[in-house]
C-alpha cells in the first residue's frame, strides 16, 4: 500500500460536512488523530471496491450508479496493517502539536510562531531541542536575548516526541465534527457507560 493512499486526509472543515469515513488501521484504531484518519466518501468506497479496506459502519445517504447502489461507507478499517511511523518529523505542525498549540513561554493560545530558544544569532540551532511554539509578542519582545535576559522560562523542557506521544496529543484536540458511527473506535475523554449491579 503506497504512503499516499494511506496518508491523504481530510483536513479542511468544510469538508468535513460531506460524509467523511473515518480510516482505522487494522487493529482498529485511527492511523491518525491530528489530524485525524478521515477519507472523502469517494476514496472510501474505491477502496472497499478494490478490496483494501472492510466497511463496518455506513451513512444513511446512498450512491447510485446505473448498476450499483452502495451506503456510503462512515468508518472502514484496512485489511492489511500499517506499521506507525516511530521517528517525527521535525514540522512546524508536529512542534506546535507538541507544545500543545500554546506558546511556551505565556501559555497563549493565540496567533503562534515558533521561537529559537538559544537564539541563532548566538549559535542556536533549528531541532527539536532548540525550538519551541511561542506567540507572536514573546517573540518580539524575546528577539535574540537569552531567556534569562528577558525572565523568560519554559512552561515544559524541550525534547524530541515519540510518535505515540503526538498520537496521544492528538487525541486531545478532537475535530469539530464527529459522526456518531466513529465515536465506539475515538475515546475523546468520554465517559464510559457502565451497568449497575441490580
Amino acid at each position: 500500500m503506497n504512503v499516499e493512499f494511506r496518508t491523504n486526509f481530510v483536513r479542511e472543515p468544510q469538508n468535513l460536512k460531506h460524509h467523511p469515513a473515518l480510516v482505522l488501521n487494522a487493529d482498529y484504531r485511527p492511523l491518525s488523530y491530528y489530524p485525524l484518519s478521515l477519507w472523502p466518501w469517494q476514496e472510501a468506497v474505491k477502496a472497499a471496491y478494490l478490496d483494501r479496506v472492510d466497511i463496518i459502519a455506513e451513512y444513511d445517504t446512498v450512491v447510485r450508479s446505473p448498476t450499483t447502489e452502495i451506503k456510503i461507507p462512515s468508518v472502514v478499517v484496512l485489511r492489511d496493517f500499517v506499521k506507525p511511523q516511530k521517528r517525527v518529523a521535525f514540522t512546524r505542525f508536529n512542534l506546535f502539536l507538541r507544545d500543545e498549540f500554546s506558546c511556551q513561554y505565556c501559555g497563549d493560545k493565540g496567533d503562534l510562531t515558533f521561537d529559537h530558544v538559544i537564539p541563532r544569532a548566538r549559535g542556536g540551532i533549528t531541532s527539536w531541542e532548540n525550538v519551541v511554539a511561542a506567540c507572536g509578542r514573546c517573540n518580539l519582545r524575546k528577539g535574540s536575548k537569552t531567556l534569562k535576559q528577558v525572565g523568560f522560562s519554559l512552561r515544559k523542557p524541550v525534547r524530541v516526541p515519540t510518535a505515540m506521544e503526538l498520537r496521544n496529543q492528538g487525541r486531545k484536540f478532537p475535530p469539530n465534527h464527529l459522526h456518531h458511527t466513529w465515536m465506539d473506535f475515538l475515546y475523546w475523554d468520554a465517559e464510559l457507560d457502565t451497568e449497575l449491579d441490580g
